[in-house]
């Protein structure tokens, strides 16, 4: 029976698809997989028995990747689930910066006591105005799953938009409009851009990435959106931004100490994927994910080991090894199990920078014994073998 232990609450729609060979517990250290959102997990203790964990969300901050790669734990991730969710807010706080609707909603909550509010507003409504998106540039830094999205909204709104991405992938690609003009740097877009959204993530290349040397390039009156990081803004420089009348608007999904209390700065609560749709899809997906790695070994949307897939071959059983990317590791695990006579008909391997995946089919079983020798192999972080 395998264990899965929620950090956090997770969507039903995603937990029910655990089929009776699975059992949820509350005890961290008996899990064999985790399914996380916000909890932090640095300061946890793993157990030896945890070989995967799923983050129902794109982000992986709040969990330690260095520590779980060198333990042979997979971290899963969900990019692309909460994508409409987040693009939608994205869309709302372009329509906030733009129009001064939350002046002019917090105008009537101050008013509502007036008796001849329906005369007064027509005389102060014009402290409210502001102006219309269409036609409007926008720069979207960032073109994956959510930064698509938004740059395919804000184009069919009538927007020009600008997008930017080294690495834009090529399934990415097909999907963005063609009305969407891609350029080779940022500062392309901090140059031009009447409105400027990141969707990156925070990274020692992209840490305070909106500073005061970027500020400087930019329009006057611009409107910053942050809705991917809170630390892709340095605070201080916005702040005085803010103040010089620079940048118009700061929009962010992160409120700290600093911006809660900045003028012309609207924050909201960490909304972005807060949605019932989005947290269904993320947990169908993590759950999805964590089924697919436990019963066939395959690892797809990992952000510390390779994807990798094997398909389904009549054997006695797969193994399934977590180890360090360095020569000649696959002979010493061939070795081992054909000294033995057993016979691999099928293996498949992959790498991602120090970290590698071996799957290895077998035709008999191997006994306790010969797995144990392949997880003394130096190098050898973790071994699992699922049973047909």
């Amino acid at each position: 029976m395998t264990k899965v232990c929620c950090l956090n609450p997770i969507s039903e729609v995603g937990t029910k698809n655990f089929t009776e060979n699975y059992t949820m517990t509350e005890n961290f250290q008996e899990a064999d997989a985790v399914l996380v959102r916000s909890a932090n997990m640095h300061e946890l203790e793993f157990p030896d028995s945890l070989v995967a964990i799923a983050r129902a969300g794109a982000g992986v901050n709040n969990i330690p990747i260095g520590k779980c790669t060198d333990e042979g734990i997979v971290v899963f991730n969900t990019p692309g689930a909460n994508a409409n969710g987040v693009k939608e807010l994205v869309i709302a706080g372009m329509l906030l910066a733009a129009r001064d609707i939350d002046g002019g909603i917090n105008w009537v909550k101050e008013n509502k006591n007036d008796e001849n509010i329906s005369k007064t507003m027509e005389k102060s409504k014009k402290n409210f105005a502001g102006t219309e998106i269409k036609g409007k540039t926008l720069g979207v830094i960032g073109l994956g799953a959510i930064g698509i999205e938004v740059a395919n909204a804000a184009d069919a709104l009538g927007m020009q938009v600008y997008g930017y991405d080294p690495f834009l992938s090529v399934g990415g690609a097909l999907r963005l409009s063609r009305q969407v003009k891609i350029v080779e740097t940022t500062d392309a877009i901090f140059s031009s851009c009447d409105y400027i959204t990141l969707h990156v993530p925070l990274l020692d290349s992209t840490r305070g990435m909106v500073n005061r040397e970027s500020i400087a390039m930019m329009k006057d009156g611009v409107v910053i959106l942050n809705y991917a990081r809170d630390l892709l803004v340095n605070d201080d420089d916005i702040s005085e931004a803010l103040a010089s009348g620079k940048i118009k608007r700061y929009m962010t999904d992160f409120p700290n100490p600093k911006t809660a209390s900045m003028t012309n700065v609207i924050a909201t609560p960490h909304l972005g994927a807060s949605t019932s749709e989005s947290e269904d899809n993320c947990a169908v997906m993590a759950v999805d994910e964590l089924r697919d790695f436990l019963e066939t070994g395959r690892i797809r949307n990992s952000v510390n080991y390779p994807n990798c897939n094997l398909l389904p071959e009549k054997c006695a059983c797969r193994i399934c090894i977590m180890n360090v990317n360095k020569p000649n590791m696959i002979v010493r695990f061939s070795s081992v199990l054909s000294d033995a006579g057993i016979n691999i008909p099928n293996m498949a391997n992959k790498s991602r920078g120090d970290a590698a995946y071996t799957l290895i089919d077998c035709d008999t079983v191997p006994d306790d014994t010969l797995i144990e020798k392949i997880r003394q192999i130096d190098g050898v972080k973790k071994v699992r073998v699922i049973y047909y």
